[in-house]
């Protein structure tokens, strides 16, 4: 493994113990997952087993019923494919770093993944503070370490791309898992079982009120069919109808990329192997995904205040607009429910709420519409983390807090000069019948109920 992919959160004593902890995080994969890979070797090389730790906690920022719905099936796959493997696999409710303090008595060291939300980045310093082994961060989530890509926030797309495609191949040919020499099924920790993942939810603190999707299902098994049914049967149509809501020819993988059940290296690798152009998709896989990461990574105001995070001229533009008269202003309540003027944005709204997911397009065009219907862009950043965060499965996600800053300007540039929205980047709703077949997205939003 590349020493660029590996840091030394704390130094730490290391033991000479009974086992290794690797705890699970944001990739829950056994396949391609590099922070998997280190541990095994690892403990393959002390010969000591492995123990793979899920702190399953149900005070995530915004998360409900549907997000941990899908992950805890996407946990269902981790343990069968570890349990093959010979790996223990221990599931604990709680606090990371209650859990994890007693876990790490025995353990030579601690090795997880570098999540970059401030979440992950808070429990780590918790973690860190508790144990007494080494502790090390491998980096999982995008192909290119993102301090590795570059060393500062990109102003956009363009700014990042180079550096970004300069450095995949070095990365992205990651070292196969290798067979555990000490099986390590039997271990002296209680888990969490997954076998009824109702009971599971039953007794956590989370919101119920957001149902389970009822066209995802999460897990590993399911994203590698996913990405092998896209490119089959959807690839050579994605250039030019990739951005149609009334086509399907997305993939669909956000969900299981934000909860690491596929890995960005082997999306990358399984669309190279093909003779199909597909610059469009891998621009949205690599180069806004790692761009997104890059955003989180250095701002970590990026869910927080707009002046802190957004370009001076999309500020300044907005704050000179700020005053102007609204044709339409909704509130909270008029929007979730998708019940506003517009039936295209209802009808996005409605996919979004019951089944998770929005065309990309869309997404666009209903982030716009929500600054344009909101007394103010701060407000309107607001409420559409909200709701982006409460209904999307891949919401709370770096590409998804990305994308909700792009509808204010970031990451864009100053466009032509415009009632509320200033110098930002204008959408309307001719636009959406001039480009796609609407009626048709209409009638397919209508069959989810």
């Amino acid at each position: 493994m590349l020493n660029d992919n590996i840091k030394i959160f704390k130094e730490g004593q290391v033991k000479k113990n009974k086992y290794i902890i690797y705890w699970m995080q944001s990739a829950q994969r056994v396949k391609e997952n590099p922070a998997l890979n280190y541990a095994v070797s690892k403990a393959n090389d002390l010969e000591v087993p492995l123990i793979v730790f899920f702190n399953l906690s149900d005070q995530f920022p915004d998360a409900n019923l549907r997000h941990y719905y899908f992950m805890l099936e996407g946990l269902k796959d981790v343990k069968s494919e570890l349990k093959e493997r010979g790996i223990g696999f221990v599931i604990k409710k709680g606090k990371p770093a209650d859990n994890l303090k007693p876990l790490t008595k025995k353990a030579i060291m601690l090795i997880s993944e570098r999540g970059y939300l401030n979440q992950e980045r808070s429990w780590r310093k918790q973690v860190a503070q508790v144990i007494d082994c080494r502790f090390i961060l491998i980096n999982t989530n995008t192909i290119v370490p993102v301090d590795i890509a570059t060393d500062k926030e990109e102003y956009a797309a363009y700014t990042i791309r180079k550096k970004i495609k300069n450095k995949i191949e070095r990365f992205v040919n990651e070292i196969q898992l290798e067979k555990l020499k000490i099986n390590s099924l039997r271990n002296e920790f209680k888990s969490i079982k997954l076998n009824n993942i109702e009971q599971i939810l039953s007794e956590l603190k989370i919101d119920s009120s957001v149902k389970r999707s009822p066209i995802f299902k999460g897990g590993s098994k399911k994203a590698v069919s996913m990405l092998d049914e896209f490119i089959n049967n959807k690839l050579e149509l994605y250039e030019e109808y990739g951005s149609s809501p009334d086509h399907n020819v997305t993939s669909k993988l956000s969900p299981y990329l934000h909860f690491g059940q596929i890995s960005p290296s082997y999306i990358y690798k399984k669309i190279k192997e093909t003779s199909i152009e597909a610059e469009d998709f891998l621009e949205q896989l690599i180069v806004r995904r790692e761009l997104s990461f890059n955003f989180v990574y250095f701002n970590n105001n990026y869910n927080t205040q707009l002046s802190e995070i957004l370009p001076d001229w999309a500020i300044e533009t907005l704050n000179q607009h700020n005053e102007d008269k609204r044709e339409y202003l909704y509130s909270l309540d008029e929007l979730e429910n998708y019940n506003t003027h517009d039936e295209y944005w209802n009808a996005a709204q409605k996919e979004m709420v019951l089944s998770g997911y929005m065309n990309g397009y869309m997404r666009m065009y209903w982030g716009k519409k929500i600054l344009e219907w909101t007394s103010d862009p701060q407000k309107a950043f607001e409420i559409t983390l909200f709701l982006n965060n409460k209904y999307f499965l891949d919401g709370r996600d770096p590409n998804s807090y990305a994308g909700v800053a792009w509808i204010f300007g970031k990451h864009d540039r100053a466009w032509k000069e415009r009632k509320i929205y200033g110098k930002v980047r204008y959408m309307n709703k001719a636009g959406l019948d001039r480009k796609f077949n609407m009626e048709k997205y209409l009638k397919k939003v209508d069959k989810l109920g």
